[in-house]
This record gives C-alpha cells, structure tokens and sequence, in this order.
C-alpha cells in the first residue's frame, strides 16, 4: 500500500493520535500509517463525507465524519495479532464487504478487517469500504 503514495501524509493534528500511532510496534505501524493514509485520501475523494476529523476513541486512532455523515472507522490491534480496520459492529459494513470479497480478507466477525505485516492489502478493494463507512448514514 505505502507505494501508492505519491504525497507525505498530512501531518498530526492531534499529538495524542500522534503518540498513539508511535506506540504501536514495528511492523504493524507501518500498515496502520498505510491505512490511515487511505483513509485521509478516500475521505479527500468522498465529497460527501464532509471533514473528517482524527481522534481517539478506546486508545485508538479513530476516523468520524464531522457532518455525521458517516460511521466511525478505528485502527487498532486485533488479539489475534497484526492490524485492523475496525468499524462499528452494529452496521452491515463488514457483512456487506464480505459478501463481496469474501475470500481476500480476514475478517473478524461483524467488526474488523485484518491485516499481516506481511501481506499488505489491496488498496482499491478496501477503499470501497471506507467510502461505504464515511457515507453509512446517507445510504
């Protein structure tokens, strides 16, 4: 995924986001800064999503559209281990995402898109899921 990016990331507005971000260990950072990456360029290419706004919510970097437009997308470390994509466990975005690519990912239940450091994931596929999460509510 990092390949694909041809600008720097936006900077930390947050220094807690920043922290939190630090304190995930190597390799796993790596995939999660892709991932918030994706997520900053998915959401710059999704008008109606509105602003997003980059905080923390359990300890983890979370992702909310500031027009409610959306639903909240988080990264964070998953128990089984590596990184994930996680999105709120009560929206059919997970159940959605499966049914479309239900062998390409490893999903953990109705809350979570898991990654190893090893095998990055495709980018164009899970941008159709982050676009779903920031626009959930205009559906």
């Amino acid at each position: 995924m990092q390949s694909a990016m041809t600008k720097r990331p936006p900077r930390f507005a947050d220094p807690k986001v920043a922290a939190a971000f630090d304190a995930f260990p190597d390799p796993e950072r790596a995939g999660l800064l892709a991932l918030r990456d994706l997520i900053l360029r998915t959401a710059g290419d999704t008008p109606r999503a509105g602003r997003l706004q980059e905080t923390l919510k359990w300890g983890q970097p979370s992702y909310l559209t500031e027009t409610r437009a959306g639903s909240t997308i988080r990264l964070g470390m998953p128990k089984a281990g590596g990184y994930a994509l996680f999105v709120h466990c009560q929206t059919s975005l997970i159940g959605d995402f499966r049914a479309l690519f239900p062998d390409d990912f490893r999903y953990d239940g109705n809350r979570a898109v898991c990654f190893s450091a090893e095998t990055p994931p495709d980018p164009d596929k899970l941008r159709l899921l982050i676009r779903n999460a920031l626009t959930y509510h205009l559906s």
